[in-house]
């Protein structure tokens, strides 16, 4: 157990002995109780010094943790709170504590889709009662992407309880290529957000390989619990460790892409790296800077680096830089034919 649990453990372990005002309480009384708290929690023996109990009464009274805990000795050997309902569990907000919690009540509040967050709905909602009682018309000062309009997302619970429980999924889907919807058997591994769009990743059947299914192309879900779940060794850093985004061709190597990135946009480029495999290799004179990573292309990634536009030139390799400059190419074409067309 690290040890800032176990202090935790005994302050609170002290607190609750010292509202105690039936009894008189010594020093060695205090770390009997301290020791046998932490025998509780760790279930082993966990033996508190005497110094200990001294330092952890001095933290106490003291503002580091914002407790300021009115312990008193008197008869020279006995300790109590001089304030007699006084607990650090009752301690007031301070307003960094009500910004803190505003913050992080508004991002959990991003995933009340899931079940797993929905079943500290109420804690949530009293922590907010709290804050707002503490302080009112507070501001969130974080703002999260999020768009309520996506659809799909109402099948993430159903999802994510499948995943945890194990059980295979009877998915009826339509991809934007197809013109006729699918109905097919999945077996779900995790579920993956890239880009404010999420996706359930998995297999269909353990002859063929993991794939992406995104929840907006998603038209119904049910289980199928007569189906065994397709038990795999999944992991998710390992899979996605060569690739932005959610596509993963399989069978593919990663490769060393080379790029040029123009003065304006280096700072950018440099201080958010596209990938971990980022190195820079070479800054230029006029500002601009090459660098390479390490990865397998795909779409998200082409889709990265085309919008840059003209602030960005694919170098190496050879194929990768001819299929960038076809796609621009095709793009310029369009915007021709508009000028030849307006004269």
């Amino acid at each position: 157990m690290a040890q800032n649990k176990n202090a935790l453990i005994r302050y609170k372990t002290i607190d609750k002995c010292l509202q105690n005002h039936y009894r008189t309480w010594t020093l060695e009384d205090l770390i009997e109780a301290c020791s046998d708290a932490l025998y509780e929690y760790e279930g082993k023996e966990s033996p508190v010094s005497k110094r200990t109990v001294q330092l952890d009464i001095q933290m106490m009274r003291s503002e580091k943790l914002g407790y300021n805990a009115p312990i008193v000795v008197y008869d020279k050997k006995f300790y109590k709170y001089d304030e007699e309902d006084f607990s650090i569990t009752d301690i007031p907000l301070t307003e960094t504590d009500i910004n803190v919690l505003t913050e992080t009540v508004s991002m959990l509040k991003q995933f009340k889709d899931f079940s797993l967050f929905s079943d500290v709905s109420d804690i949530l909602q009293r922590l907010e009662d709290k804050v707002y009682a503490e302080k009112s018309h507070t501001q969130p000062v974080i703002h999260l992407d999020k768009n309520d309009k996506l659809k799909g997302l109402h099948f993430s619970d159903e999802i994510y309880q499948a995943i945890i429980k194990k059980v295979a999924l009877v998915i009826t889907y339509k991809s934007f290529k197809s013109k006729q919807e699918q109905v097919f058997t999945f077996h779900p591994f995790i579920l993956k957000e890239y880009n404010n769009r999420w996706f359930v990743i998995g297999k269909k059947k353990g002859s063929q390989p993991i794939s992406n299914l995104a929840l907006d192309r998603i038209v119904s879900i049910d289980y199928d619990f007569s189906i065994p779940y397709l038990e795999e060794d999944f992991n998710p850093e390992e899979y996605y460790k060569n690739v932005i985004g959610v596509t993963v061709n399989e069978g593919l190597r990663p490769d060393r892409i080379e790029i040029k990135i123009d003065a304006n946009n280096a700072p950018y480029v440099l201080t958010k790296p596209f990938h971990s495999s980022q190195r820079l290799i070479q800054t230029n004179e006029d500002g601009s800077i090459i660098i390479n990573v390490f990865l397998i292309i795909n779409y998200e990634f082409e889709r990265l680096l085309l919008g840059f536009g003209a602030s960005l030139e694919v170098i190496k390799p050879n194929y990768f830089r001819k299929r960038i400059k076809k796609i621009i190419t095709g793009a310029a074409a369009i915007y021709a034919d508009e000028e030849s067309t307006e004269k």
